[in-house]
Order: structure tokens, then sequence, then C-alpha cells
């Protein structure tokens, strides 16, 4: 009796689970979306403020957060997309079309700071480097008033050329800050040559601070790790007035949330009665 042979293909085809599959499936279909909205345009940044701990009517900066819009018009958040195409070149155009809407924002507000995303892969690539240097040309002294946000995880990938990275246009003007700190595993060496000029505390540990005592002392570790090395510190996903208040406390620089104010294609610098910018 003549067996079978099996092929590598039949064990790979075997070995893929139905979740696998359909999170693969669900990954390619992302990537398609964000690969047309590139094409046709459908981006926006949504603008979220981050306050003055001190004085929360104050703004320090904000954060420009991509948004893809489908064909039907409905804005997608980043945190729907972003997983999928990270590694991915279309990962790439989505950090050179944030660095671009942000520095016409800045060239076209005067009196704003603001802070744009970019991944560590987006380091060297071409069109991200030509966009940023044609950008500082065509709109003198925005670099001053730009703010680079590098998720840790991201920056632990290859922090030695971020450290370069950094430094080269640091030169400029350009400010950087790490985001969501404490999600990653930042080996703490790094810190003293790094050279972030601000340190986002992650959401998780903020969420309802004021009643975990996990969170706090969490938070203080990082907190005090982030004032060490003279980093402007920024509490993420603020969402509650006693969350807020005990930050104050504690001396968090920043908050940045829900309460401050929800992420929007329309922020206040184009209203009629805008706050007062810090």
């Amino acid at each position: 009796m003549t067996q079978k042979r099996t092929s590598f293909q039949d064990i790979t085809r075997d070995e893929v689970s139905p979740l696998s599959y359909a999170i693969s499936q669900g990954d390619r279909q992302t990537i398609a979306m964000v690969h047309d909205a590139v094409q046709t345009r459908r981006l926006r940044l949504a603008y979220q403020p981050v306050v003055l701990s001190a004085d929360t009517e104050r703004i320090g900066f904000y954060e420009g957060l991509m948004r893809v819009l489908d064909p039907s018009g409905r804005v997608i958040p980043a945190r729907d997309f972003i997983d999928a195409v990270e590694a991915h070149e279309i990962g790439r155009e989505i950090d050179c079309a944030a660095l671009a809407m942000g520095l016409r924002c800045l060239a076209q507000n005067p009196a704003i700071r603001l802070s744009i995303n970019m991944s560590a892969r987006s380091i060297g690539y071409p069109k991200w480097t030509r966009t940023l240097r044609q950008g500082l040309r065509e709109f003198p002294g925005v670099g001053e008033r730009l703010i680079l946000e590098i998720t840790e995880s991201s920056a632990m990938l290859v922090p030695e050329i971020v450290i370069a990275f950094m430094d080269q246009w640091q030169r400029e003007g350009i400010a950087f800050a790490m985001d969501d700190f404490g999600a990653g595993f930042t080996a703490i060496r790094y810190f003293r040559d790094f050279y972030f000029d601000i340190l986002k505390i992650d959401g998780q540990f903020i969420r309802n601070i004021h009643a975990d005592r996990d969170n706090q002392v969490v938070t203080a570790a990082l907190l005090a790790i982030g004032k060490q090395f003279d980093m402007m510190c920024v509490a993420e996903s603020v969402e509650t007035l006693a969350d807020a208040t005990f930050l104050q406390a504690l001396g968090v620089d920043c908050l940045q949330g829900f309460l401050f104010g929800a992420p929007t294609v329309s922020p206040e610098w184009m209203q009629p009665q805008a706050r007062k910018s810090a």
C-alpha cells in the first residue's frame, strides 16, 4: 500500500487555525483599504489637545492623529489599522502623509505646537526624509514647533539608529516624544543616550489611577525616570477629574485625554473663540 506523501504545504495548511486565517484575511483587507485611502487622499489629521497640568486651560501642544476615510466617508481611527500596516510600505506612506499634513498645519497656524506620530521604520525612508526637508525649507521656523512621536516599542527595534536620527534633527529644532512609555520593554540604559524631550506615560497606567494603588506606584516610577532625564512628562488617557487631580498632585507636567478634549478634525483654533495657547 502506497503511503501518500505529505507536502510542506499540506502541513502548513493544516496548522493554520481558522482564527489565524481570519486575522490574515482581515489584515489584507485592511491594508488594501488603507492603500486605497492613500491613493485617493482620503486621509485626515484629528487633533487632540495636551494641556498643562498646572493650568488645564492652557494648551502645551496638540497631537495630530491619523484618520482614514473609507469609501462611504466613515472615519476610521489609527488604532483600527495601524497594526496591520506598520510593517508594510503602506505604513511608511501613512507616516509621510501625516508629516506633510502636520507641516502644512504648523505653517498655517503659527500659534500652535503639534506632535506627529511616526514609526522608527520610517527612519531612512527616502520619501519621509524628503517630505521633512522640503517642509522645513518651504515653511521656515516650523521645525521649532514640530514634535515627532515614536512609540517605545518602535524605538527599541533599532535604538542606536533612533538615537542618531534624533540627534540629527534636534539640531534643526525638532523635539521628540517617546509615546506609550511603559507599554514596551525599554532598556533603561538607553535613556542616557536617547534624549527624548517628552515622555508620554501609557494610558493603561493612568486610567483609574486615583483608586488603583498598583497604577499609582508604576506611574510614580515612570515619572521619576522621566524627571531624572529632564523629560517633560505627559499622562495619556486622562478621562476623569479624579484621575487628573491625582496626576496634578503627583507632579505630571501635562495631561491628555477625553477629559480635556477628544481628537477632532475641526480643532479649536479653527473656531471663533479658541482657548489660549501656552
